[in-house]
């Protein structure tokens, strides 16, 4: 094949097991067809948590899609030759680490996965290796050295690369056939390895699937992300650095390693954002080579009647638990964490409430989201469901709400549904959504797919997202999506659709944009944007966000059709294949030759 691609290297930390979204990512990316097709060889490397029982037993479960050809920590040997396993035990020996290697399946597509165990790595090697970082990128890795997930990736990539060499990954190809994908900082150690080892040898490619120095500085200040876009914007305009406005970083470790990406060859970025927010960091970041790859999107096929199904399920669990039949049924399905501003679908509920009132309509909200990934073991959740109503109820003194649960549920949505309203809110702190796991009130036929493909409206209106798939995997069933404005999945639906007015069924919300009369003089000026100055503009924008949702909810089966209609055409334009096809493959190739 003239323009095949024949190596690619995906350093990441969910190269064995998908625990998050660059999990999501890889699933999409490397089991798209066009991918599949162009790229001959894929090597995913990084870590093996030898410690972590929960981490092998994920590894080791079917579900991971993971088969064994060489593992001294498994004692399997037997799937690789005898040139292959004595250079294995060579590369464990000289780096004191456990090596695992094998396939793993991604879709209907198979790829080579290369883990390492640096429970108890060789101190000279490590050491030497740092030595290196130092001299010629300046970083400090003693002032990091407290850090256990800083010093794992830095202990793991010398053997990832000699590990490479052992199964022939390279062997014979010139540098612009043969690249390094460092996923977030956590790949850059193996990329910092091979241009130590073999300078010049390999193409290499910083992905950046957020900016974790823009992330902090938004999630730790009050002002969230209506400081931190007004300071940005207004630091552009003056040509002042991240650092000159909001001081120096380096207390982060992964700030000075993720200023280095501009040492690779080329970057890719999640979302138009995230290249603004790069290019704020400063030094060879301002200047560097970055491509927009964005994410991609589910787009499976559905029918306005599969639609109706799934709500009808929804509709039910809603009767069971609240005592009525809902009109519409609004859906957020995330993670529990700071980022993803649930206290903001409540302000948008407060505005629609009373928009629904005067239709004669009514609404819930199901939120499912936990601090408990594992979820709750269900013989509990049946317990609380019994004693006192669980999910419509909730207890924070006997493990049903924990952590960043316990001041959604008591400072939010109870008082939300004190108002007596039109609108409920149902928060779901359980893995998993079916009978078996969230209680005898759901319906017995009900699973996850209902959740998702039932949805009148998806909330997603993170202060930080880089991207933001979840916010619109409801989008093919014909469901509106409130995201915010700075959901990275903003662009490349504007792209898709050939221009937000084209797509009724994504409703932005804009926390981000100052009321008429609010000037900013000055990048300081911004600074001063608080919990105060936020909370006044939330009021008020949240109300636009609310009336935009009203206006566009389907009444009628042809509304609901046409919403389902245009869902499905720009999910398709937003499907990984597009991805691989239209934005990774080209990004790659604009590096051969």
């Amino acid at each position: 094949m003239a323009d095949a691609i024949p190596l690619v290297v995906h350093a990441t930390h969910e190269a064995g097991v998908k625990v998050g979204g660059i999990g999501a990512v890889l699933d999409g990316l490397l089991g798209a067809e066009s991918y599949v097709r162009q790229v001959q060889r894929t090597v995913l490397t990084g870590p093996m948590l030898a410690n972590d029982p929960v981490h092998l037993e994920r590894l080791n479960s079917p579900r991971s899609g993971l088969t064994i050809r060489y593992s001294s920590l498994h004692g399997i040997f037997g799937g690789v030759s005898e040139d292959q396993r004595a250079a294995l035990q060579a590369v464990e020996q000289t780096f004191q680490v456990a090596v695992l290697y094998g396939t793993r399946r991604f879709g209907q597509a198979e790829h080579e996965v290369l883990l390492v165990d640096a429970t108890s790595p060789h101190q000279g090697q490590v050491n030497s290796f740092k030595y290196f970082l130092w001299e010629h990128y300046g970083l400090d890795s003693a002032r990091y050295s407290w850090n256990p997930e800083f010093n794992l990736y830095i202990a793991i990539a010398p053997p990832l690369l000699a590990a490479l060499r052992a199964i022939g990954a390279g062997a014979g190809l010139a540098a612009d056939q043969r690249f390094i994908i460092a996923h977030e900082w956590l790949g850059l150690p193996l990329v910092f390895a091979a241009q130590m080892t073999e300078p010049g040898q390999w193409r290499t490619i910083f992905y950046a699937h957020e900016t974790a120095t823009a992330r902090r500085i938004v999630e730790e200040h009050s002002g969230h992300d209506t400081r931190f876009y007004n300071a940005l914007f207004k630091a552009k305009e003056w040509g002042l650095s991240l650092e000159a406005t909001f001081g120096n970083q380096d207390d982060l470790f992964k700030h000075p390693l993720i200023k280095q990406a501009a040492r690779c060859d080329s970057i890719f970025a999640v979302g138009d954002l995230v290249v603004e927010e790069l290019r704020f960091l400063g030094g060879g970041l301002a200047h560097a080579h970055i491509d927009l790859v964005y994410n991609g999107v589910p787009a499976p096929e559905t029918t306005v009647l599969a639609h109706l199904e799934s709500k009808r399920r929804l509709q039910v669990y809603c009767e069971r638990l609240l005592g009525y039949v809902p009109d519409y049924v609004f859906t957020h399905v995330t993670r529990m964490v700071l980022s993803k501003a649930l206290w903001r679908d409540l302000r948008v509920m407060e505005h629609l409430d009373g928009l629904l009132a005067g239709e004669g309509k009514r609404a819930v909200l199901f939120v499912l989201s936990s601090s408990v990934p594992a979820g709750r073991r269900p013989e509990w959740v049946e317990a609380w469901e019994a004693q006192y109503g669980w999910p419509v109820g909730h207890r924070g003194d006997n493990g049903d709400l924990i952590d960043q649960e316990v001041p959604f549920f008591f400072d939010g949505v109870e008082p939300f549904n004190q108002r007596n309203g039109p609108s409920r809110v149902v928060l779901v702190n359980q893995f998993g959504w079916s009978r078996e796991r969230c209680g005898r009130r759901m319906p017995e036929e009900m699973e996850f797919l209902d959740i998702r493909r039932g949805s009148d409206l998806e909330f997603g209106q993170s202060i930080y997202e880089p991207f933001g798939i979840a916010q619109l995997e409801p989008l093919a069933a014909g469901a509106l999506c409130c995201v915010s404005s700075v959901c990275g999945c903003v662009g490349f639906a504007e792209r898709a659709a050939g221009g937000l007015a084209q797509l009724p069924n994504l409703v932005i919300a804009d926390y981000v944009s100052l009321p008429q009369g609010y000037w900013l003089g000055s990048p300081y000026d911004a600074l001063s944007i608080d919990r105060s100055v936020r909370d006044w503009i939330e009021a008020n924008n949240s109300a636009a966000a609310a009336r935009t949702i009203f206006e566009r909810l389907p009444r009628t089966r042809r509304a609901q059709e046409a919403l389902l209609e245009r869902g499905q055409e720009v999910a398709q334009r937003m499907s990984w294949e597009v991805v691989s096809q239209d934005y990774l493959l080209p990004g790659l190739r604009k590096l051969q030759g």
